[in-house]
């Protein structure tokens, strides 16, 4: 799936509280062009509406489906010559789906398999804390961090291993790796 053909693109994946965030904003403040998670953002649109965290992602196949389409959209409208780390890629959304156990939605799965990205850095868990938009305990943050990486290594995506470092080093040993 990935190979210098396809457009300089870098996903930034890993399970909750791996660092995802604070590794995309310093990339960010570095310069780099960089995509915001979408899951998050719909949370955070959704909450700021007033409804409660479980109900947002009580019926997780529509939440996997509006997340697709805001990727979709966000990758289609990126320039294929510029370097762009994104913040999660659109097999997450195949990953999530096998973690919840949701019937694989033939739309995610077409599109994960189009998706086209030069590499996938995996950051390494860190302690799980609670952000207000996580319902996740560290079994199950070791869960989908499993599903993450075995969907992607399943894709033939280069996929890197990113250890904990501090953040600074997290970042250091990506731009080592692009």
């Amino acid at each position: 799936m990935s190979s210098v053909d396809s457009p300089p693109w870098y996903v930034i994946s890993g399970g909750p509280s791996s660092g995802k965030s604070t590794t995309i904003g310093l990339l960010r403040e570095r310069g780099y062009h960089v995509t915001d998670e979408q899951a998050r953002a719909i949370i955070e649109e959704e909450m700021a509406k007033g409804r409660p965290l479980e109900e947002i992602r009580g019926d997780a196949h529509e939440f996997q489906q509006e997340i697709l389409k805001r990727q979709l959209a966000t990758e289609s409208s990126l320039d294929p010559n510029e370097i762009v780390f994104l913040d999660r890629g659109i097999p997450d959304g195949l990953a999530y789906a096998h973690f919840l156990q949701i019937e694989e939605d033939a739309e995610i799965h077409a599109a994960s398999e189009r998706a086209r990205y030069r590499r996938v850095f995996i950051l390494d868990l860190l302690t799980l804390h609670d952000d207000g938009s996580r319902i996740e305990d560290t079994h199950t943050q070791e869960q989908i961090q499993d599903f993450l990486v075995a969907t992607y290594e399943a894709m033939s995506f280069d996929v890197v291993r990113v250890p904990v470092l501090s953040a600074e080093e997290r970042v250091a040993f990506i731009l080592e790796r692009l």
